[in-house]
């Protein structure tokens, strides 16, 4: 392997504003929050220097519709065969904002939010803090893979109160990619309930073969109708402090409620936000293309390791995303988690899987979530570093 994906520069990454490394002691290797320690497409980069040299760093505008949407819509059709509404999309900073946002406009306090669990830790406090009840749906660990369980869905959403569904596909931290199959009885108790569905699809080009992508609006014409599908470059193309990101927002009722609020209750991405994430979504694939391959062998690495380890280190090799989810339940006991003694006795960092069912009576103490987003020599030291606390 060679190219821009070989090594990395830890210098580089603790010299910088990231809080991957930034925040760490010098001794202490990150690989927690889903930042990757790579660059950027070369095309991101020269649009941002371009907007640079031409000091263009004044309040956003084009005239005719806003680039963002237009990239966004082509995506979605070129790649995963689902053509957008027109007109139906809004620029938002990022993901966390757009969750708040809808949540505020598509349900009411007191109301049940539906989700699987474990998830993406800041979705569940977004929740918990609107005062919504979070509705767990449970990830389930079988032998072939994390499902969840559907038999009753549509019943046990009415008995909780269901009135909103986030969907995380692909999934975080598991890294599931539902299957059409898989997702048919979540759109079939939205219809019934009369559910608004937001979808959260920002791994969505993340995807390893054989596996495919399903955008839930893409299910059906009712399907189209209810859901809110929320996406950006960020995750792909490693720009998440850029912040910008996209809602295409089906269902009419939201559309109206948003379109009736103040026009300063978004926020404004910034042009360079703008043209990075423009950038991206036309420029970048060749680029994500040997990203993937990549991802592909530290993935593929991760699962060796796991497999080979002499305790039951249970673990499934993720269909999408650069997120390992293990579970340390087999291994010697961890007094505050797992990724706390490895961060205090071993020097490496991972996510604390507690903090993915927080507020929900789900168990994940037992867990870490392990970004494999780093060059193949820097993953090995941390798989290194992390088999040598329990060796």
């Amino acid at each position: 392997m060679s190219g821009p994906f070989e090594t990395v520069d830890v210098a580089r990454l603790r010299s910088g504003h990231g809080v991957k490394w930034g925040s760490l002691p010098a001794a202490t290797i990150g690989a927690w929050v889903a930042d990757m320690d790579f660059g950027v497409p070369p095309a991101v980069r020269e649009s941002i220097v371009r907007v640079t040299e031409r000091e263009d760093f004044g309040y956003p505008f084009w005239p005719g519709q806003d680039p963002v949407v237009e990239a966004f819509e082509e995506r979605m059709a070129g790649r995963h065969g689902w053509t957008p509404r027109p007109g139906r999309t809004r620029v938002f900073t990022d993901l966390i904002q757009i969750l708040q946002v809808m949540i505020e406009h598509a349900t009411e306090p007191g109301d049940g939010v539906a989700i699987h669990v474990p998830s993406y830790p800041p979705f569940l406090a977004s929740i918990a803090r609107s005062g919504r009840r979070i509705v767990p749906l449970p990830m389930v660990w079988s032998e072939t893979g994390w499902g969840f369980a559907a038999e009753g869905l549509t019943a046990r959403l009415r008995e909780q109160g269901c009135r909103m569904i986030v969907l995380v596909d692909p999934h975080n931290p598991t890294g599931r990619v539902f299957t059409r199959a898989e997702l048919a009885p979540l759109a079939e108790a939205a219809e019934e309930l009369d559910l608004v569905v937001l979808a959260d699809e920002i791994h969505a080009d993340l995807v390893f073969s054989p596996h495919r992508h399903v955008p839930f609006a893409s299910l059906g014409a009712d399907a189209a109708a209810r859901t809110i599908t929320a996406t950006s470059a960020t995750k792909a193309f490693n720009i998440a402090g850029l912040r910008c990101a996209v809602a295409h927002i089906g269902p009419d009722r939201v559309w109206k409620s948003l379109a009736e609020a103040p026009l300063d209750y978004f926020g404004t991405p910034s042009v360079l936000s703008r043209v990075a994430t423009v950038a991206a979504w036309r420029e970048g694939e060749a680029w994500l293309e040997q990203l993937m391959l990549t991802l592909d062998d530290n993935r593929r690495a991760v699962a060796r390791w796991a497999a080979a380890s002499p305790w039951d280190l249970r673990h499934h090799t993720p269909e999408a995303t650069y997120l390992a989810w293990l579970d340390f339940a087999g291994t010697p006991p961890a007094d505050g988690g797992p990724a706390a003694l490895l961060e205090r006795r071993a020097g490496v960092k991972l996510s604390e899987g507690a903090e993915f069912s927080e507020h929900t009576g789900v168990d994940t103490a037992s867990f870490a979530r392990l970004n494999f987003a780093t060059s193949p020599a820097n993953l090995q030291e941390i798989l290194s570093r992390v088999a040598s606390l329990w060796a």
